[in-house]
C-alpha cells in the first residue's frame, strides 16, 4: 500500500508522539520512514518576532544553531525507527512556511504519504495559531493520515476539574 512514509518533526513532545505513532504504522505497513524538520530561514526572523536583533544572532550561528537542533530532532525519530527495525532517513529543509516545506519535501523523495500530527484546536485557537496540518492537507498531492496527539496536561487539568 505505502511504500515510502515523509514524518515530519517540529521536536515537541507531542510531535515525537506523532513520530512513534508514523514509525509503528511503518513497521505495520512494511514501509521506509523519511523524516523531516522544516527550518525558517535568518530572515523569516528578522520580520515575525525581531529575535536576530534583540539577541544579536548572526546569519551563520542561527544557521548552525538551527542545523544542531534539526539534527537533534531528527535523530530520536531515525533512532525509533532503527530500534523497530524500519527503514529511515533523514532531511532537514528550509522553507519560510513550513507546511510548503513538507509537502516539497514529500514530492522530492518520491513518499506516498505523509503522516503529520495534529493537536486537533479549532476555533478561535486555530484562527490565531494557524495549523501547518490543515495547510499541508490542502497543499498535499498525495495521502495525508492526520494522527491526533493526545494532550497530556490538558487531561491533567480535567482530572484536576473533577477531582477538586
Amino acid at each position: 500500500m505505502f511504500k515510502k512514509i515523509l514524518i515530519p518533526t517540529d521536536g515537541s513532545p507531542l510531535s515525537a508522539q506523532a513520530a512513534n505513532a508514523g514509525v509503528s504504522f511503518a513497521r505495520s505497513v512494511n514501509a521506509e520512514i523519511v523524516a523531516l524538520h522544516v527550518t525558517q530561514p535568518f530572515a523569516a526572523t528578522i520580520g515575525f518576532d525581531g529575535m536576530a536583533a534583540a539577541y544579536a544572532i548572526t546569519d551563520d550561528a542561527y544557521e548552525k544553531a538551527s542545523a544542531e537542533q534539526a539534527a537533534k530532532y531528527l535523530d530520536a525519530v531515525t533512532s525509533r525507527a532503527d530500534t523497530a527495525g524500519v527503514k529511515s532517513t533523514a532531511l532537514s529543509v528550509s522553507n519560510f512556511n513550513v507546511a510548503d516545506g513538507i509537502v516539497q519535501a514529500a514530492a522530492e523523495t518520491g513518499c506516498d504519504l505523509i503522516f503529520i500530527g495534529s493537536h486537533g484546536r479549532s476555533g478561535l485557537s486555530r484562527l490565531l495559531l494557524g495549523s501547518v496540518t490543515a495547510k499541508v492537507l490542502s497543499l498535499a498531492h498525495v495521502a495525508v493520515l492526520v494522527y491526533r496527539v493526545k494532550e497530556e496536561k490538558k487531561k491533567e487539568k480535567e482530572k484536576e476539574k473533577t477531582e477538586g
